[in-house]
């Protein structure tokens, strides 16, 4: 029997960390032929990712250069995977997430008409503005897809609020706790400065990456976080500065402290481990709000909205906007908690078998199973 060719395509750290557990799982299953596809959207952040989950692409793109706009990825991604697509003839594609190489890869496929299916979909702020541009991304994406992973039933219901069908939709959980779980499993040496982070202070974990908090809103952030290690002598923060340089620049002007860190991007396992450490997070990444709960670790979302609310129910995540104040109070306050209050509850985000009921609702789409997967829930 001839195997089903799935191509699986990826642009950036957050869309590996994400699609690697369902390349595992599909180069497990003798009924397909597994291709990978690089954009290197974020290319230097990205090697590092791919040789950690011992991935090696089928095919590059290259389309990464130096501060480029979202409409020019999207050009050349959706110019260059014309090609891809004459040349390799899948039978499906598989996109993660919410980035430009997302929507143009899953455009060239509506154009061509090759089939996409949609890891993570169904997340929504219900504002097109925040995050831009991912909400609007992943609202188009989801609309020209076959079919619909939707992580959690919420994301779910958000797809057939929308009229989409529901025999397109799969509940499977989020792949991002697989990928934790098989982090969790293994030992890498770790930074001194991670290594540092149990010496007894208390840290702040910190990613801030967003486009729409370029500018004064970044800035009232970082005066924040001087503020927070200025009144307390026993927090420090370790914060891996994005490459952007609408991050880095400020980064490096406005955060000169000696118990503010300032380290380039970690590497997968070494940024476990700083979660696992860590006394609370600031963040505006959307994969951390979905690791944090398995670790116990409360998360402090520097967005005005959030497409991932389940957390708010256990109450290790608060959305905290960007106002410095806001922001200064309610890091101050996840301070206060002593180590040991850590809240480890289910994580609401998945079970670590997502990838499992990925694979079988590609299975079922193809007709090489009967039954639709059961729902994560």
């Amino acid at each position: 029997m001839k195997k089903i060719k799935i191509l699986c395509v990826f642009g950036t750290r957050p869309e590996v960390i994400k699609m690697a557990p369902v390349i595992r799982a599909l180069q497990g299953d003798s009924s397909f032929q597994v291709r990978t596809c690089s954009a290197g959207q974020h290319r230097q952040m990205l090697e590092p990712m791919l040789r950690t989950f011992s991935i090696r692409p089928s095919l590059r793109l290259e389309v990464m250069t130096s501060d480029q706009s979202p409409q020019q990825v999207a050009a050349k991604v959706l110019s260059g995977f014309e090609k891809v697509l004459s040349r390799e003839k899948p039978h499906l594609v598989l996109v993660q997430g919410d980035t430009s190489t997302v929507l143009a890869a899953a455009l060239a496929c509506f154009y061509g008409r090759v089939p996409v299916g949609h890891v993570e979909a169904g997340l929504r702020s219900g504002d097109r503005r925040h995050p831009f541009p991912e909400e609007g991304n992943r609202v188009c994406v989801d609309h020209l897809c076959e079919l619909l992973f939707a992580p959690t039933p919420l994301a779910a219901r958000n797809l057939l609020r929308e009229g989409i069908l529901k025999k397109k939709i799969f509940v499977t959980g989020n792949t991002v706790v697989d990928s934790l779980h098989w982090a969790l499993g293994r030992r890498g040496l770790l930074r001194p400065v991670i290594e540092k982070m149990s010496n007894g202070s208390r840290w702040i974990l910190v990613t801030l990456h967003r486009r729409e908090s370029f500018g004064r809103p970044l800035a009232g952030i970082f005066g924040a976080l001087r503020r927070i290690v200025e009144r307390r002598r026993d927090v420090e923060v370790l914060y891996p500065v994005h490459l952007n340089p609408s991050v880095r620049v400020p980064a490096r002007r406005l955060l000169r402290h000696p118990r503010i860190h300032l380290v380039s991007p970690l590497s997968y396992l070494d940024f476990i481990g700083a979660m696992k450490r860590s006394a609370a997070i600031l963040t505006d990444s959307g994969g951390i709000q979905e690791e944090a709960p398995t670790l116990g670790v409360p998360v402090l979302v520097a967005r005005e909205r959030t497409e991932r609310p389940e957390a708010f129910k256990t109450g290790q995540m608060r959305v905290v906007g960007r106002d410095p104040k806001r922001i200064f109070s309610a890091v101050f306050r996840a301070l206060q908690k002593a180590p040991s209050e850590k809240s480890f509850r289910p994580n609401p985000y998945g079970d670590a078998r997502a990838a499992a009921r990925i694979v079988q609702g590609i299975r079922f789409y193809f007709g090489l199973s009967r039954k639709k997967p059961k729902r994560w829930s």
